[in-house]
């Protein structure tokens, strides 16, 4: 199986039950150094950072609740961090969240393209239309286009992501000095793209990188999310939430619809965004969680699905009828659970410290078990390890010397590189 881990450019541990000023030099990179470091040491294919540009008012009309527990703030850019890390790595991958709906094509083509080149071609772009209205409100909009718009407009960015990337042939640097020839203008074009939402003349300006096209990665989960991710990315994460029943629904979605768009199922990853906790207590914790504990998850999930979740009853299920421009996934996902009777409270605790649907929360034996039995029967390519803000040194424990070497032990999990590039390693086996 594959392995990835997910992060945030944040405070590691402030949400953890414990230890929650581990990591507390987060801002300086050197906390992430060392993680992406341990990561590489285990062999897993990539790191992977969310990034959100906003501080939320969705909980309770203001800014409150996301600075006191820090949600969306204090956050730095991650792909700023990519650069970083990529100097402190050597086979790891490097992936980002970066908006289609925020950024303007060129610059983030030539951004990709630069990390790309520092990384030696380890460098992923995570695909994402933005669910926040504040962060449209930083970028000169009242707010944010609806969702079937944003997924236009991210059709169309891609598009013109994929021709600058092109813009340089292969073999165009060819350094001459006899002709006096650095690059050969023939191998270099122009795109004169004119669409709807993009204007752009191109070529990119920047050297041509390893891998061309940096690893393209999305996670939307609604109808219009999927057919964009079947037909643009290369990895696509998706969860576990509903076990394994919903894990393979999830996957024979999705490989229909890349057919649809005459693609080959084998051309795409797909990995299950996994809450795992390795130890003993841990069943415990989540028993005795309190009100003022989910307080922030509130706060949180707030923010992502655009609706202020502290207007509803706790232990009640989640109403069918609530609508939103956000993150329509996670609605729907809110809404199926309470359409099975499960409260909010519950439903809450269970996105934020995983519902242990496919046997993630345990011994080490127990958890690795219970990870292969379920891609074994939900098929699949691998997990993404979510960690944002628990990360503290027990869980992380738990996962690297704990969960990793029982994985490797029974073969599970590589123990080191077969290739040298993000695209290459991923598609190893």
């Amino acid at each position: 199986m594959h392995f990835g881990f997910f992060s945030s450019f944040s405070p590691p541990a402030w949400h953890a039950p414990s230890d929650r000023m581990f990591g507390d030099d987060w801002w300086s990179g050197e906390y992430h150094a060392r993680l992406a470091k341990r990561a590489e040491k285990a062999a897993f294919d990539f790191i992977f950072f969310e990034d959100t540009a906003g501080v939320s008012r969705t909980s309770g009309g203001n800014m409150d609740t996301d600075l006191r527990y820090a949600l969306s703030s204090p956050k730095n850019d991650p792909v700023a961090l990519l650069s970083y890390l990529a100097a402190t790595t050597q086979r790891l991958g490097l992936i980002s969240t970066a908006s289609t709906t925020l950024y303007p094509p060129f610059l983030l083509a030539r951004l990709y393209a630069t990390i790309d080149n520092l990384s030696r071609g380890r460098a992923g772009w995570n695909i994402v239309t933005s669910s926040e209205t504040e962060a449209a409100q930083n970028f000169g909009m009242d707010e944010l286009p609806p969702t079937d718009e944003r997924y236009s407009i991210a059709e169309e960015f891609v598009e013109v992501a994929r021709k600058l990337w092109a813009s340089w042939d292969e073999k165009a640097v060819v350094k001459d000095l006899e002709a006096n020839f650095y690059t050969d203008p023939s191998k270099v074009h122009s795109i004169d793209h004119e669409g709807k939402y993009f204007k752009v003349r191109g070529p990119l300006n920047s050297y041509p990188s390893p891998q061309g096209t940096p690893l393209l990665a999305q996670a939307g989960g609604s109808p219009r999310g999927r057919d964009f991710a079947a037909a643009n990315a290369e990895l696509i994460m998706s969860t576990t939430i509903g076990g394994v029943e919903a894990m393979k629904a999830f996957r024979e979605d999705i490989h229909n619809r890349m057919r649809k768009f005459g693609r080959d199922p084998r051309e795409c990853r797909i990995m299950y965004a996994l809450h795992t906790y390795v130890g003993d207590g841990f069943s415990e914790f989540r028993q005795s969680i309190t009100d003022a504990q989910l307080a922030p998850v509130l706060g949180k999930h707030s923010a992502h699905l655009g609706v202020d979740l502290t207007q509803f009853n706790l232990d009640e299920p989640f109403p069918d009828h609530v609508v939103t421009n956000g993150t329509t996934s996670m609605l729907e996902s809110l809404k199926e659970k309470g359409r099975r009777g499960i409260s909010l409270r519950e439903a809450m605790i269970d996105f934020n410290w995983g519902d242990n649907e496919i046997g993630a929360v345990g011994t080490a034996q127990s958890v690795a078990r219970s990870l292969i039995d379920a891609m074994e029967e939900a098929g699949g390519d691998g997990y993404i390890i979510m960690a944002t803000q628990d990360a503290n040194q027990a869980h992380l424990d738990g996962i690297f010397e704990g969960l990793v070497p029982e994985l490797q032990r029974l073969g599970a999990m590589r123990t080191d590189y077969s290739g040298k590039t993000l695209r290459e390693n991923l598609f190893a086996f």
